[in-house]
């Protein structure tokens, strides 16, 4: 039974994907008598927790139910009270939590704030499925970084255009649809400068029937060569433009940018190019969990090099373009041993419509998450 409910509550938190951050996805259910009398699910930031959703549902009813939450309830203030307190003021008899709260002001005191309550507590009931749901949660409380997640679009010879550039399109409409909801579902999307000179891309969401949340646009432009007029820069959005450059870019260019709408970094660092590390450390400071970086291929390669990737979602369509000119998604200058090459692990592989989306984690030393 406690599997089932849990399940609920998973479902429940799926809900509300990519609308959370810096929140995690949270879901609950409250049972009593083995009935679901409430239910709930924590939709955005500042707005009412999963708990106090299903609380204010159950009303009187919540007194003696056992409440299944995919993650330990908060015992601090922050956008909103702790809901250790209103749990135990509405008399729940049992709190069954999926996991405990990475975020330091937490990290198990919301369990034994209800344990000292007379509130009985388990934890671990699903736990592997709830980590993976808040995966991006857990890095950014855990490490301080954004989780970034590499995507990539190629032919079944590894090419993502012809030798003269052309790439629109290799894949098909329902692996570009897949796409779209991968940028509704991140904070930020990422290219290098020498994608929005080819191909001036939108960057934005494009879901069915406008549904899409644009992520916010990172172009890594150490010399602030994107021009102001760059779709990226002057198209309507909620979302923001942030032009990462070196201390180096010339004051000019990055004056234009500014006066056509855009946001310029300065990243400090040494290398001619941005401080890859540097940048995604100010974006955790602008709560930026989550990022999609789309290349191209040397940026891909600075990211992986820099050990810097912990997903990757790589379309590959059924189609071979050849030419020993034609560019591939990874650039750089690559390991000289097959035991330096990235490995993924917990890999699946899926259909999209004609073609073929295979995703895995790059895991390294130490992490937990």
């Amino acid at each position: 039974m406690d599997e089932k409910y849990m399940q609920m509550a998973l479902e429940l938190a799926r809900r509300a994907a990519g609308r959370t951050s810096p929140n995690p996805m949270v879901g609950a259910v409250l049972v009593r008598d083995g009935r679901v009398v409430g239910r709930g699910y924590h939709a955005r930031a500042g707005t009412p927790h999963a708990e106090i959703h299903a609380l204010r549902e159950a009303g009187e009813l919540a007194e003696g139910a056992t409440l299944y939450v995919t993650l330990e309830p908060c015992c601090h203030y922050g956008r909103t009270g702790p809901c250790t307190e209103a749990i135990i003021e509405a008399g729940v008899a049992r709190v069954v939590a999926a996991m405990t709260d990475p975020n330091p002001r937490v990290a198990g005191r919301g369990l034994e704030r209800l344990r000292r309550a007379g509130v009985e507590v388990a934890v671990g009931v699903l736990e592997a499925e709830a980590r993976r749901l808040n995966e991006v949660f857990i890095k950014y409380m855990t490490t301080g970084l954004p989780f970034v997640v590499l995507k990539a679009a190629m032919s079944l010879d590894g090419k993502i255009a012809t030798r003269t550039g052309r790439s629109r399109w290799i894949t098909g409409g329902e692996a570009r649809a897949r796409g779209h909801a991968l940028r509704d579902r991140y904070d930020a999307i990422l290219v290098g400068v020498n994608t929005v000179l080819a191909d001036d891309p939108a960057l934005t969401a494009r879901l069915p029937d406008g549904a899409g949340r644009d992520p916010v646009r990172i172009i890594l432009d150490s010399r602030a060569r994107t021009p102001p007029g760059a779709k990226v820069i002057v198209q309507q959005s909620a979302a923001p433009t942030l032009v990462a450059v070196t201390p180096d870019a010339p004051a000019d260019r990055v004056a234009a940018l500014e006066r056509a709408g855009a946001s310029v970094l300065v990243v400090p660092g040494e290398s001619p190019r941005v401080d890859l590390k540097a940048l995604l450390i100010e974006l955790a400071r602008r709560e930026i969990t989550s990022v999609l970086v789309e290349g191209g291929g040397e940026v891909h390669a600075s990211f992986l090099a820099g050990g810097l990737v912990d997903k990757v979602v790589w379309f590959i369509a059924p189609l071979i373009i050849g030419g020993r000119e034609a560019p591939g998604p990874v650039g750089g200058e690559g390991p000289a041993d097959l035991q330096e090459a990235v490995r993924l692990h917990e890999v699946t592989v899926t259909r999209c419509g004609g073609d073929y989306c295979l995703e895995g984690y790059v895991r390294r030393e130490g992490e937990s998450w």
